[in-house]
């Protein structure tokens, strides 16, 4: 039978506390739109960014959250042929193949809120075609959710984006849960060097787990202990630390051949400040949106790497939260006491 209400996760005002909202109604089901009963929610960066209002105004308050999550196709709207009724699928916010029908109003006690084209914070969610994957039903679901951001961002930036040449060095700045999924696609390369950098020693040890052949701390003096490792500095940098300065350290530390790969996403309005120079004599710096990835065809090779290599991709998913814990999710994120979060929603 399928659900008359549910209950989620809601933004009402930014810089305050998520809302547990109950009672809202699930709305008829247009085309190219697919009724989901989620399991898990993954949260990163992003979520915890729009929730204090850092990515610039907010015109759709209130509304959902959420663009990573795994659970149970229970409904489709007309014109939807890529999943069907009972099957388990990853969630993302890449778009992939199918319909895209936009985003979704809910009714509810408070008023209407409103949703994008995928939220996962939340029992049961609305989602266009195109944010769903099909899940191999024997893959856990809980290891599903880092395919629907972590792992086709972070390690998708090295498989499809940087390609890095047999011998080279590379660093990877920030070890949150892209650039930890980063550092687990470069064991597909032969490396002389993966150098990972962060501010946390427990994360620093697990990059060590994960592939790493040094680990540093940032300091002042982060230039001159990469060039005593790799004179010169490294082949490649990838970067997803989340700051404007965390993007000039990173294109500090490459020799005058490097390239820059960066998925930071620094508040709105900030600006990096290169020296031009530094470009002119070979230099490269390039953003990546969602690594390059078509989830249809990435999300599927990623989990056949993960298999083949025996990643242990669960360290990536280091606490785990009900949905009336969200906040705490939240903040322990934004004080990057934690990896990754999985918000627990239907186990």
């Amino acid at each position: 039978m399928l659900p008359n209400e549910f209950s989620a996760a809601v933004l009402a005002e930014i810089n305050l506390p998520l809302n547990i909202q109950s009672s809202i109604k699930v709305p008829k089901l247009k085309l190219g739109q697919v009724l989901v009963k989620v399991k898990y929610a993954g949260l990163c960066h992003s979520q915890v960014m729009e929730a204090r209002g850092k990515r610039g105004e907010d015109k759709f308050l209130p509304h959902m959250l959420g663009h990573e999550g795994s659970g149970e196709v229970v409904a489709l709207g007309e014109g939807v042929s890529k999943v069907a009724v009972g099957d388990y699928v990853v969630l993302g916010w890449i778009r992939g193949k199918g319909l895209d029908a936009g985003g979704t109003q809910y009714e509810s006690p408070i008023g209407t809120i409103n949703a994008g084209g995928v939220t996962t914070f939340s029992e049961y969610t609305v989602v266009s075609e195109n944010r769903c994957v099909k899940l191999e039903s024997s893959f856990p679901l809980d290891l599903a959710v880092l395919f629907g951001c972590a792992l086709p961002t972070g390690a998708g930036m090295v498989l499809n984006q940087l390609q890095p040449k047999t011998g080279s060095t590379v660093a990877v700045l920030g070890l949150g849960g892209i650039g930890l999924s980063a550092l687990l696609a470069l064991n597909k390369f032969d490396l002389e060097r993966v150098i990972a950098i962060d501010v946390s020693e427990e994360k620093l040890a697990l990059a060590k787990e994960l592939g790493a052949t040094d680990t540093l701390l940032v300091s002042p003096t982060l230039v001159e202990e990469v060039n005593a490792i790799v004179g010169g500095g490294v082949d490649y940098c990838l970067e997803a630390a989340g700051s404007t300065q965390t993007i000039e350290a990173g294109f500090s530390l490459l020799n005058r051949n490097g390239h820059l790969l960066f998925a930071s996403h620094p508040e709105a309005g900030e600006k990096i400040s290169l020296d031009p120079f530094e470009l002119i004599c070979g230099k490269t710096i390039k953003g990546s949106w969602g690594g390059g990835s078509q989830p249809d065809k990435d999300v599927p090779e990623l989990m056949r790497i993960i298999k083949e290599l025996g990643l242990p991709v669960h360290k990536l998913l280091s606490h785990r939260y009900t949905l009336d814990e969200i906040n705490q999710a939240l903040d322990d994120l934004e004080d990057r006491k934690i990896v990754r979060a999985l918000i627990e929603i239907d186990v």
